[in-house]
């Protein structure tokens, strides 16, 4: 981390604007170098029954091979811009025994592991490289008809309203996600079109290609609360911070991995402004959904108005939320907050302080339909351990 955080500041010192970003395979490598640190301690130094179900499932209990480490971190695949995928998944892969998977199926040998024939990637890379095309398309058109930087323009803050700003700063940073969907849309391909990336069958027998998944786009846009779009945005990211962050904390675990999550992206004190601020919303959301929530579950009607408002809430305060994280700067992120009277953060810090902190009764979601665990779901201190329908685990920092 210290020297990727170097080189981040020398970026930062030289960069000028058009300059390309030499810091983002750096990023990946340092993810791959602490995922398997702590994958090794786990399986070396600690005691199994010190271990969750996560973390056990993880665990290497023995050091790889120079290649087989070298392989890891620099293959072809993943080097530019990831996404991060773990150790093991990684091996199998590479020694052929990804296309594995147990269950039922006529096509079964005697050790209980399907032996079905290879499925094809090219329909799973088809469609990611077109929806690439589609999003490049968009991109293109909405972000010059709606630049950013017009967020901080003096003339447009003392002619706009408060509602016309924030509703163009929605439009504006809307237009900015795309470059990140580009990116991991096409860097999973990638991954797939070499063959990694299967992760089982669907419950129609279409196999699925999105063990390495980096987001979803339309859960993103649709999201209604906060922590639907941290839990689908840069996910492979999510579950790195939780692994050797937010799991491992003794004291103040969503501060520790807000900062770590800042300090991993680079310098520019924006990130840090974002991060701070994020966590703010954070505890706020909770602190909504908790005590109004249960309210509008009484009738379709009353859910559909909810999920409506959530919705606009969600995306004002992501916007408002990640302003800074794309100005980079403290000077045009003040300026922007300062326009707005920093009525979120006032909004958020009123919320928390003054909503009651009783706990939310477990809903019905907590164990699916029809008494299937189809998505069990344990949340605890702002954490989700998910478990699908193909019993693959993963914990995500909220």
């Amino acid at each position: 981390m210290s020297y990727l955080s170097i080189f981040q500041v020398v970026r930062l010192l030289k960069s000028s604007e058009g300059s390309s970003d030499f810091t983002v395979p750096m990023m990946i490598l340092t993810q791959k170098i602490t995922k398997v640190a702590f994958e090794l301690h786990d399986g070396t130094a600690r005691k199994p029954e010190s271990l969750s179900p996560s973390q056990t499932s993880r665990a290497l209990r023995k050091f790889p091979s120079p290649l087989e480490y070298l392989s890891y971190n620099f293959n072809f695949m993943g080097i530019l811009a990831g996404p991060l995928c773990s150790y093991n998944d990684y091996v199998a892969f590479i020694e052929g025994r990804h296309y594995q998977r147990s269950g039922d199926s006529e096509h079964v040998k005697e050790n209980g592991v399907q032996r079905r024939p290879e499925p094809s990637p090219t329909n799973a890379v088809l469609e990611k490289l077109a929806t690439c095309f589609l999003i490049l398309g968009i991109h293109i058109a909405v972000s010059r008809a709606f630049p950013v930087d017009y967020n901080t323009e003096e003339s447009f803050l003392e002619t706009a309203s408060l509602l016309h700003r924030l509703f163009y700063l929605y439009i504006s940073l809307a237009a900015c996600r795309p470059k990140y969907y580009i990116a991991w849309t096409l860097a999973d391909a990638i991954n797939n079109a070499a063959g990694f990336g299967f992760n089982g069958y669907r419950k129609n027998g279409k196999p699925r290609w999105d063990l390495i998944q980096n987001l979803s786009i339309l859960k993103i846009e649709l999201a209604t609360s906060l922590k639907m779009f941290i839990d689908n945005w840069n996910i492979q990211t999510a579950l790195w911070l939780k692994e050797i962050c937010y799991d491992r904390c003794t004291s103040s675990p969503t501060l520790a991995t807000f900062v770590l999550s800042a300090l991993w992206h680079g310098v520019h004190p924006g990130y840090y402004l974002t991060f701070l601020t994020a966590m703010l919303m954070t505890l706020a959301a909770r602190a909504v959904r908790r005590n109004f929530r249960h309210h509008f579950l009484v009738s379709p009607s009353h859910k559909i108005f909810y999920d409506v408002v959530t919705w606009t809430t969600t995306q004002v305060a992501v916007s408002y939320t990640v302003a800074p994280f794309i100005l980079l700067y403290l000077g045009p992120s003040f300026k922007f907050y300062r326009s707005c009277w920093f009525c979120l953060h006032l909004l958020a810090l009123f919320l928390i302080l003054l909503l009651p902190k009783r706990r939310q009764a477990p809903s019905r979601e907590a164990t699916g339909t029809k008494g299937i665990p189809l998505k069990a779901t344990l949340q605890e201190n702002g954490s989700a351990f998910h478990v699908d329908s193909n019993g693959n685990q993963a914990k995500k920092m909220l």
